[in-house]
């Protein structure tokens, strides 16, 4: 079997090792090298540097069609896309002989779109997974191979999608084989019952303490890890969240409570504890180190 495969971020990684263990890896297809450090120097794609570590063969377009000549060449049997970040034009699609699969991770037609671990973990989701599915034209709207399901539980959205990397792996080096092979059918999905997984803006990061529940804040702070990180405002700086839990006592909302050595802040129905935050331009920290490093001065959470 000759695959193509198509990722770029390091939870990508996983797919194309599972990948290369059932099938020939032609080509590999990422995004250009961009700066990612305070050099400002291109670095390439955590998928690019384990690829080329194994010594396959990285192609970085700008736009995918650019490999559409070199795919035909190929003549692969399938290719198989893990978090690209860019757009599969229509005309790719039809290039490999049993077309493009794609592993996504949510149970689709639940969280169609880039951010579905990000909202499954906002929404409240229980249950969360991943879906094998065959590219059309349409956003994450083809028929579906194979899912597998996994509890979201109190997991970040950084922990939970490394779960889900792992999980995918597995379903590529079992299924991916099994389709080419024509001994699994896609499955069309049900159209009534799709959400919409919008991409994450830092903005929509923004915690008000004093207008949300406490369960909203907790799957604020967890959704939001790693990126942007769930943020508040506190003399008018911004303060980054990295760690909640419940609280009592129940200060007034938005009001961090003066009697306990923590960073304990009123919501809107009760109370959470800020167990690890970031001042603006500063280092994580316990929230009770900088509780105390306020030297008692009152702490009231704002808007921006």
């Amino acid at each position: 079997m000759r695959a193509v495969f198509f990722g770029s971020p390091s939870h990508a990684v996983p797919s194309l090792a599972a990948l290369a263990t059932v099938a020939e890896v032609a080509l590999v297809v990422t995004v250009p090298d961009a700066p990612r450090s305070r050099s400002g120097r291109p670095v390439p794609s955590q998928v690019a540097q384990a690829a080329e570590s194994w010594g396959m063969r990285v192609e970085r377009p700008v736009r995918a069609a650019e490999v559409a000549e070199e795919m035909r060449r190929l003549a692969p049997d399938v290719a198989v896309v893990t978090a690209y970040r860019g757009l599969i034009p229509r005309g790719l699609l039809a290039v490999p002989r049993r077309g493009f699969v794609n592993v996504h991770f949510s149970l689709l037609p639940r969280w169609r779109g880039a951010s579905p671990v990000v909202r499954a973990i906002l929404a409240g989701d229980e249950t969360t997974g991943v879906s094998l599915m065959v590219m059309d034209e349409g956003l994450d709207t083809g028929p579906v191979l194979v899912e597998r399901q996994t509890p979201v539980g109190e997991a970040t959205a950084g922990v939970l999608t490394a779960r889900l990397a792992a999980v995918g792996a597995g379903l590529v080096s079992e299924a991916v084989p099994r389709y080419v092979a024509g001994e699994i059918e896609p499955v069309p999905q049900d159209g009534e019952a799709a959400t919409a997984a919008a991409r994450v803006a830092v903005e929509e990061a923004f915690v008000d303490p004093a207008r949300h529940t406490t369960d909203a804040v907790l799957r604020a702070v967890r959704a939001f890890d790693p990126w942007p990180g769930a943020w508040g405002v506190v003399d008018g700086r911004r303060l980054k969240l990295w760690g909640a839990r419940p609280a009592d006592p129940r200060p007034e909302p938005g009001v961090a409570a003066r009697d306990t050595e923590g960073l304990v802040v009123g919501t809107r129905d009760g109370a959470v504890e800020f167990t690890e935050v970031q001042p603006e331009g500063k280092r994580r920290m316990r929230g009770a180190d900088w509780v105390r490093g306020r030297q008692g001065r009152p702490l009231r959470f704002g808007r921006p």
